[in-house]
């Protein structure tokens, strides 16, 4: 079994949307259409498998609020799941390659999600593995909703303004096909309608983000699009949207190693993106390009372009889904 566990992501609607320096010579792995770093050449990291009895949590921590709300054990979160300040540790995404002898249903456990979410993420029709294969892990955020008389997925995704495609891949449910009074189903990305008192007169998305506890490196981030104009603010995962016309290049925002670069599918919502890690602890991740021209395992320099803003996976229009994991969003 072999665990590596990186910063991570989402999307321009609400989407939920992602290791030290990987090195992979002149290959990388490619799996699930993905190129990820290849993890059997490189030092491990076992995140979230911590001998420290209070270790800063990541990956697939997942803890139920309220018997309903699904959120990780630290943020940030553009909902509700910054629910310790103090904790210096932003939501985890997990690469795991599958060894001999694993189940889809032993891995989520491992993880602490379902096993849906690998699913979900990582574009599987079935939960069949194979040894050898890469499986991007994300934690996943949401609401777990008991389906009450009356209610469709429409109804429902606009209650939690969530989206309606993603409820019915997430569980499962397929097209035309109806749901039913008692069924219980998870709403990824749900935002619940409460608020915190400390936070009045504020929305929920704008507080949990600016209320996070990540380090601010003054400078260290270039604008990945600066002909771009700002869509939507702080949201999600320390993240923003960037709308800019199809084929617009998309810089790296900081110098590092491409960790994961999917070039097909709908990859949680982030269609075709990249993540940078990058020497300061930091994670950023470009969702949504029309083309990515770099790999996992490759080195890029502050400034170089790496793919082409596009509107693939959960967009509804040109624009780049930007996040900074690990650290504040300057932008």
């Amino acid at each position: 079994m072999i665990v590596i566990s990186i910063f991570p992501a989402f999307a321009y609607a609400g989407i939920l949307s992602f290791v030290s320096n990987l090195f992979v010579g002149e290959k990388a792995v490619a799996s699930l259409t993905a190129d990820v770093s290849n993890s059997q050449t490189i030092h491990l990291l076992q995140a979230a498998r911590n001998f420290d009895p209070n270790p800063a949590k990541g990956g697939g921590d997942i803890t139920i609020v309220g018997g309903s709300a699904l959120l990780p054990e630290s943020g940030p979160r553009g909902t509700l799941a910054d629910i310790e300040e103090n904790v210096p540790s932003f939501g985890q995404i997990s690469i795991y390659v599958v060894r001999a002898g694993d189940s889809l249903s032993q891995i989520a456990a491992m993880f602490d999600v379902s096993v849906n979410t690998i699913i979900w993420a990582n574009n599987m029709k079935n939960s069949v593995i194979h040894e050898g294969q890469t499986l991007i892990i994300l934690p996943i955020t949401g609401v777990r909703h008991t389906v009450k008389n009356g209610e469709t997925i429409d109804s429902i995704a606009k209650k939690y303004s969530a989206d309606t495609k993603e409820i019915a891949q997430y569980n499962g449910i397929a097209n035309g096909q109806t749901i039913a009074v008692g069924d219980e189903i998870i709403i990824p990305d749900g935002e619940m309608s409460v608020s915190a008192p400390t936070y009045s007169g504020k929305s929920k998305a704008t507080a949990t983000v600016k209320g996070s506890n990540a380090p601010h490196y003054e400078g260290y981030y270039t604008h990945p699009v600066s002909s771009a104009v700002k869509t939507q603010g702080l949201h999600g995962y320390n993240a923003i949207d960037l709308g800019a016309p199809v084929g617009t290049p998309v810089v790296a925002s900081a110098s590092g190693t491409v960790i994961v670069s999917r070039s097909t599918g709908w990859n949680g919502g982030y269609g075709i993106y990249v993540v940078i890690k990058h020497n300061n602890g930091s994670q950023t991740i470009y969702a949504h390009l029309s083309k990515h021209i770099v790999w996992a395992g490759r080195e890029v320099v502050k400034g170089q372009v790496i793919g082409y803003v596009g509107s693939t996976g959960n967009s509804t229009g040109p624009h780049l889904h930007f996040e900074i994991r690990g650290a504040r969003n300057p932008f």
